[in-house]
């Protein structure tokens, strides 16, 4: 007997989990200011660049003493630019519980050779922030992509610390309330909660980060991307706008656009709004369902963005064949493109979340998702 498939579509199919979905009003036209054939270094350039800085302040909420940089490589870019650059100055703990979080503890342990005290969890879980000490410098991922696991705050990290937490935040900024008083350095992309193009990277860097910068010069020797200071000053310009390399001007307007249509949700509590919602519909999904189930072991370490879900139905006997499947299905349907779970993480899916996904698509998508189960469950 064949299984019905569901009569509604999402309108929009995509909750890949970076690049995201583009904002729900993105059109090409709209990207037509973009300054095109100039120098970044034009005024047109300088003022742009200047803009995006400042209304990411605007909207996150940045203290007007914190540092904002635009930088190359995006996410990974802006961490390693701020573990090369300050690194090594005190003892360090890395804190991982996803795949990227364990990226940044193999950098420091075996490429900058830091004897760092490790701190890891498995998929599902997080580790014990009060078991941390934060007079050493604390590298750590606030939400984890691509295990779906996140800080629920930042309460156990003091404001007495005596080192620098230093933090990966891109798929946590704009979806997230990130406290910035706990936070010395924090990172995000363009591509994830925004939906804006990749391979830029955001730096934002406390007032202790800037002394850090300014007092401490690293034992091995910085690539140019790296280097933030100048005779032991902070190079300021990197700070309003003159970028390190050269930017796309295509992707800065991309991101102002993105911008826009974020305080035309809202600001930081509309993006969040969205977010929530979305992610409550998928928790409610797998909440009142058998075999399915949100990967994230405790509620209120769960992610608003990236939601990882695991199949939990006694008859699978595997995993990662069963979870491919229904992936292959609901983008053969149409209905979710890029919903497999990371590589190195648990077998399941991966259904992004943030802001600019939009609630009623994420409902329409999960009567498909339970189709697509029951079709391959039918076939075991």
């Amino acid at each position: 007997m064949a299984i019905e498939a569901p009569a509604t579509r999402p309108a929009n199919p995509r909750f890949s989990s970076g690049p995201c979905a583009k904002p729900p009003v993105f059109t090409l036209d709209k990207l037509s200011d973009a300054a095109l054939g100039r120098s970044h270094r034009a005024a047109i350039g300088k003022a742009k660049l200047k803009e995006a800085i400042e209304t990411t302040r605007e909207i996150l909420g940045v203290p007007a003493d914190y540092r904002i940089g635009i930088v190359p490589a995006s996410d990974t870019g802006a961490v390693e630019m701020a573990m090369w650059s300050m690194l090594g100055a005190r003892p360090a703990t890395m804190v991982a519980w996803e795949s990227f979080g364990a990226g940044w503890v193999t950098d420091v342990v075996k490429q900058l050779k830091i004897d760092a005290t490790t701190k890891t969890a498995d998929y599902g879980e997080i580790v014990d922030f009060a078991e941390i000490d934060f007079d050493t410098d604390v590298v750590f991922t606030w939400n984890g992509t691509t295990s779906g696991v996140c800080l629920p705050n930042g309460a156990a990290i003091p404001a007495n610390r005596e080192g620098l937490t230093i933090c990966d935040a891109t798929s946590a900024a704009f979806a997230q309330d990130l406290p910035w008083d706990k936070l010395d350095v924090t990172t995000f992309s363009w591509q994830k909660v925004l939906g804006g193009e990749a391979a830029h990277g955001m730096l934002i860097l406390s007032p202790r980060a800037v002394e850090r910068l300014e007092s401490y010069t690293p034992a091995w020797p910085l690539p140019k991307i790296f280097r933030m200071t100048k005779g032991g000053k902070l190079i300021e310009g990197i700070f309003v706008g003159e970028t390190i390399n050269t930017p796309s001007m295509l992707a800065v307007e991309d991101y102002l656009q993105a911008l826009a249509w974020a305080k035309s949700v809202g600001g930081l509590e509309g993006l969040m709004g969205r977010a929530n919602a979305n992610a409550r519909a998928v928790w409610d999904f797998c909440d009142s369902r058998d075999w399915i189930a949100n990967l994230a072991n405790d509620p209120a370490t769960r992610s608003n963005t990236s939601v990882c879900v695991k199949f939990t139905d006694p008859r699978i006997t595997d995993g990662a064949a069963f979870a491919k499947a229904v992936a292959k299905r609901l983008e053969a349907e149409n209905v979710a493109l890029d919903v497999g779970a990371y590589r190195d993480a648990p077998a399941g899916l991966r259904i992004w979340c943030g802001g600019t996904v939009e609630t009623a698509d994420v409902e329409a998508m999960l009567p498909w998702l339970e189709w697509a189960y029951n079709v391959e469950v039918a076939s075991i």
